[in-house]
């Protein structure tokens, strides 16, 4: 695209998922390039559906891709869902557009009816890798008529029709991220397949020409796939868009990660596991854009959409990649989670506690309000939401169904049933009255219960405070690990905590 036919057009970017299961977490990762330009440059972004492989075609995934695109509020100017004025944005509703494009390069001569069968064509593969020959199709239909075609071996009464690539294909692109690219020489690509629906390579330079895409963003590997389609641009005389490549993203090992390897390969995980959609949001970012460079020198890796799309820059998106580091996500999302005001996590973390069996649904008055005073305790003590459900659900059950963890029991000394003893003592005599209206006369505080422990296990048995308060925090919680101490017992009130340490007493 010439320098002025660009900035006479506003950019318009797309991604083009295919329903085959859950939406791959490579959607959302070129879906964030394409959104940031768009934005940056006042452009728009649409969605579309590329599904034409009927055979792997799964009904839920196009509602999932919805759901989790915007989960991540990655949200489509033009689309399926949405219309525009390039409607219908679902390319099994677009079958009448591709024929005639597909009849016009027959007539031309640069595509042609091949009635090879799957048999054949697999027993030609087979003997070229035997043969050490470049794979590829050879061209056994090309200037035959069906008639012709069908005296010879391995017939096929339907045929599919495939590009015919010239000696001189063009091999050599400009590509925004990668600058002047090579790719190898392809075969006589499928263009039509045998169902009549059209192949990859067809339908999307069609339905990027005819809504008017100007720059093409997608992973690496469809760089072997760009001279097929300059070709039918050349041949089409359309004018072809910009082609930005950005790096895979890769696993440990560095290979391309993929959904039948890794869970984390599928966006649905992320939403399960408890990761913020800004979190996963500025990863993605950062496995392809370097962080923001801020005036003094300083590298910034957390950032908002907004600030990414201001900042954004092809040219800086290092071709190489990065490894997925998923502990390196893991602390951004726990930064996220800690700058949510504690109302937004107390929201965000509902639904996973009722998941997780940590609370009914719906949910009470009295335990919202519960979990309300709950989460400033965990806050500083997860990195995802789905890691709250163990720390909260021993507030919400019956202080004698409260089971003690076996890990917490085995770490009991033998000064546990003295300093259950010396808690109880001292505990019983603070009242645990509500207090007055204008919060005055509440003694039961996490301020005075700590005061009078102390006093009681540290000073008066002598023990030292980082051993001192572990079987109370057992008997409290049934847990190992759980939020403060103090502030624990002040949450489940006086009745609820001495009931917990004298059942904890009885066993030990």
């Amino acid at each position: 695209m010439s320098e002025t036919s660009e900035s006479a057009q506003k950019p318009r970017l797309r991604v083009a998922p295919s329903p085959t299961g859950d939406p791959h977490v490579g959607t959302a990762y070129v879906s964030i390039f394409d959104l940031a330009f768009a934005r940056q440059q006042g452009g728009s972004f649409i969605l579309r559906i590329e599904d034409t492989d009927r055979a792997r075609f799964q009904e839920d995934s196009e509602q999932q891709l919805y759901d989790t695109l915007h989960w991540l509020g990655l949200g489509w100017d033009e689309g399926p869902d949405k219309g525009g004025p390039f409607a219908p944005y679902k390319q099994s509703e677009r079958l009448d557009t591709y024929q005639p494009y597909v009849e016009q390069l027959i007539a031309d001569g640069h595509a042609y009816y091949c009635w090879c069968s799957g048999e054949r064509l697999t027993q030609m593969r087979e003997v070229q890798q035997k043969t050490k020959q470049p794979t590829g199709y050879d061209r056994t239909c090309l200037g035959k008529t069906k008639e012709e075609r069908a005296k010879l071996p391995g017939f096929n009464e339907t045929p599919v029709v495939r590009m015919l690539i010239p000696d001189d294909a063009p091999l050599q692109f400009e590509d925004l991220i990668m600058g002047p690219t090579k790719a190898p020489k392809p075969d006589d690509q499928v263009i039509l397949k045998a169902d009549g629906f059209p192949t990859y390579h067809l339908a999307v330079v069609v339905d990027d020409h005819l809504m008017e895409i100007t720059h093409v963003v997608r992973g690496q590997e469809w760089i072997s796939s760009t001279p097929k389609h300059i070709l039918l641009y050349q041949w089409l005389g359309w004018q072809a868009p910009q082609f930005a490549h950005i790096p895979l993203l890769r696993d440990e090992k560095r290979a391309k990660i993929s959904k039948r390897k890794s869970p984390w390969a599928k966006l649905t995980w992320f939403q399960k596991q408890g990761y913020l959609p800004e979190a996963l949001v500025n990863f993605l970012a950062l496995q392809g854009h370097p962080p923001i460079i801020e005036d003094d020198g300083t590298e910034r890796e957390t950032f908002t959409f907004e600030e990414f799309s201001k900042h954004f820059d092809w040219h800086k998106i290092n071709p190489a990649g990065a490894v997925f580091n998923l502990d390196k996500l893991n602390w951004l999302n726990g930064h996220y989670l800690r700058e949510l005001s504690e109302q937004d996590l107390a929201q965000r973390l509902l639904p996973f506690l009722q998941r997780d069996g940590a609370l009914p649904q719906p949910a009470s008055l009295p335990q919202l309000g519960r979990l309300n005073a709950l989460v400033p305790l965990i806050q500083t003590r997860i990195n995802l939401l789905s890691e709250a459900a163990p720390l909260v659900a021993p507030f919400y059950v019956e202080d004698d169904e409260l089971e003690i963890a076996e890990d917490a029991r085995k770490q009991l000394k033998e000064s546990a049933p003295e300093v259950l003893d010396a808690a109880i003592a001292a505990l019983e005599p603070i009242s645990g009255a509500i207090g007055n209206p204008d919060g005055s006369g509440l003694q039961w505080t996490a301020a005075r219960l700590e005061e009078a422990l102390r006093g009681a296990i540290v000073d008066g048995l002598g023990i030292k405070p980082r051993l001192a308060f572990g079987p109370l925090r057992t008997a409290v919680s049934g847990q190992r690990i759980s939020p403060p101490l103090f502030e624990s017992m002040e949450i489940l009130g006086k009745d609820s905590t001495l009931r917990r340490l004298r059942a904890l007493r009885a066993t030990v």
